[in-house]
């Protein structure tokens, strides 16, 4: 049975993210799996892992609070992506193309936080 939020795109498509990021990080050096390895996949699983926490909150303030935080780990991982080019483990190509899907999941990610506050001022939570 599936849930609401697996319907949502921005939990599918950080939810492809996070294969993507496992693969790209397949090819770092052994000594980084404890490391940026490590850091990227954390950061990346906790964005759909907090979409689908925040759609099972009761209170909207709690379910927007938990969005800001997947958010974050975009950014987290924005970041761990440019140091992987910066120490180039990863090409330019490589780091552009993913680069341009984790803006597109922020950008949806806004979109949804917007969305849930908007029910916020309409339920005067």
């Amino acid at each position: 049975m599936k849930r609401v939020y697996t319907y949502l795109d921005v939990w599918q498509r950080s939810r492809k993210m996070v294969s993507e990021i496992y693969e790209i990080t397949k090819s770092f050096p052994r000594e980084e799996m404890f490391g940026l390895t490590t850091q990227m996949r954390r950061a990346a699983v906790s964005v759909p892992s907090n979409i689908a926490e925040s759609c099972g909150r009761q209170h909207i303030n709690d379910a927007v609070q938990i969005f800001f935080i997947a958010r974050g780990s975009l950014y987290e991982l924005e970041t761990q992506l440019y140091l992987a080019l910066d120490l180039k483990y990863v090409s330019e190509q490589v780091a552009k193309e993913t680069i341009q899907k984790i803006t597109a999941c922020k950008q949806l990610l806004h979109g949804f936080i917007n969305y849930y506050k908007s029910l916020k001022i309409s339920n005067n939570e």
